[in-house]
């Protein structure tokens, strides 16, 4: 059986610029032939029929964060996506809100190659730990897990010990999800006596996964690598076995940039992730992730060709992905607007000894009560879908420096 997923991982670089940039002149002719966005964002190139790397750096970003606004004045999908049935088959919805579209394209978001470079084979049954609710995550895994002729238990969230209990029973052979939920579940596992050793190969993302829990995992015989993926564009990059960064997912183009000017920066320097995804259904074309992250020099000794990069190293904006979902700042907002007893707010992210995230939502109030905490906590989970801490503060006591969401979490090495 190949070590790869199919010939593209293996062709020169040469090879791949060539071909995908003929892709993407092939999208763009379409695109603005068909996108009002597009037609109106690239109004400036409007004549271009061929294009290259040179002339893709010129083009102007759509950013991830202007999405919702964008989708509130033209919805669903601000005229980026030229959808309808029967192609169009789900609509999710993201944190913001945001919209996302799936459509009968087989492996939609290219979850396949990431899973089978995880070691993930053909009639394995994977224990799927992603949400399947509002968010597209689940079903992101799942299509790429069909792509591969895998069978997939629906887990979601939550439940641990229902779920350590499904997995002594069923005896998967693979786990996605993120990192902190897999180690609930071992713990709970082991704290009830079950025999979870089926699981041998993963796939984790959403959050930090910290090197002492890789480390946890590998003892007890389960090896699980990172990817890298957003709703809106599927698979960026992906970890292989040799875990020295992410490898460049084959349908997307990543650029680089300095974030404020936008231009490509050198490998090795930190800047913003800007992608193109060659998707002719939901075409995003230099869509910045607000994602920080870098160029790693050279080729990855896997033998796969494509650029590396090192992952998620923090936010080139305020919002930020926390427990697998992003939070804005105009939700923080949101959230102390509902009550007229709560002030200034100001979410603090950290990140506790094992590695796992923890956020605190700080509150100027003149009058702080345990009901209070109780109903902006309800608040924060209605609107964010994530659980926090309250802590009050008197008014003007919170630092006036503009920032909404602080994230105090050690960037990722």
């Amino acid at each position: 059986m190949s070590k790869y997923f199919d010939e593209l991982e293996t062709r020169s670089m040469d090879e791949r610029t060539a071909r995908q940039f003929t892709e993407l002149s092939k999208l763009l002719r379409h695109t603005l032939a068909h996108s009002p966005y597009y037609r109106q964002h690239l109004s400036d190139f409007s004549g271009l029929t061929e294009i290259d790397q040179a002339t893709l750096a010129r083009l102007p970003l759509t950013r991830k964060s202007k999405l919702q606004a964008l989708q509130h004045d033209n919805p669903p999908f601000a005229g980026l996506a030229y959808l309808s049935t029967p192609a169009l088959t789900r609509i999710y919805a993201s944190p913001g809100p945001i919209y996302e579209p799936q459509t009968s394209r087989r492996d939609y978001w290219r979850f396949a190659r990431a899973l089978y470079a995880a070691g993930v084979r053909a009639g394995d049954l994977l224990y799927n730990c992603f949400s399947y609710h509002f968010t597209p995550a689940g079903a992101m895994v799942e299509s790429g897990a069909f792509a591969l002729e895998c069978a997939v238990f629906p887990a979601g969230t939550g439940q641990t010990e229902l779920q350590a209990r499904t997995i002594a029973d069923l005896r998967p052979q693979a786990y996605v999800g993120t990192p902190s939920f897999l180690k609930i579940i071992l713990d709970k596992g082991e704290e009830l006596g079950l025999n979870l050793g089926s699981l041998e190969k993963g796939l984790v993302s959403g959050e930090y996964f910290p090197p002492q829990l890789r480390d946890q995992l590998q003892s007890r015989g389960l090896c699980a690598l990172q990817c890298y993926a957003t709703a809106d564009l599927g698979m960026i990059a992906y970890e292989t076995d040799v875990s020295e960064g992410l490898i460049v997912d084959e349908g997307v183009i990543v650029e680089v940039v300095r974030p404020g000017t936008y231009d490509p920066v050198a490998e090795g320097e930190v800047g913003e992730v800007v992608v193109t995804c060659l998707n002719p259904d939901y075409p995003l074309i230099r869509f910045a992730t607000g994602d920080l992250s870098a160029f790693i020099p050279g080729q990855s000794p896997c033998g796969r060709t494509n650029r590396r990069i090192k992952g998620w190293m923090g936010r080139a904006d305020q919002s930020a992905k926390v427990r697998g979902l992003f939070v804005h700042p105009g939700q923080v907002a949101e959230v102390v607007k509902r009550h007229r007893e709560a002030g200034k707010g100001r979410l603090i992210l950290t990140r506790n000894s094992k590695g796992l995230d923890n956020a605190c939502l700080q509150v100027e109030s003149e009058t702080p009560t345990p009901e209070l905490a109780i109903v902006l906590t309800d608040s924060f989970q209605t609107i964010t879908r994530l659980r926090t801490e309250v802590a009050f503060c008197q008014p003007g006591t919170l630092p006036n420096d503009g920032k909404v969401i602080d994230d105090q979490r050690p960037l990722d090495d």
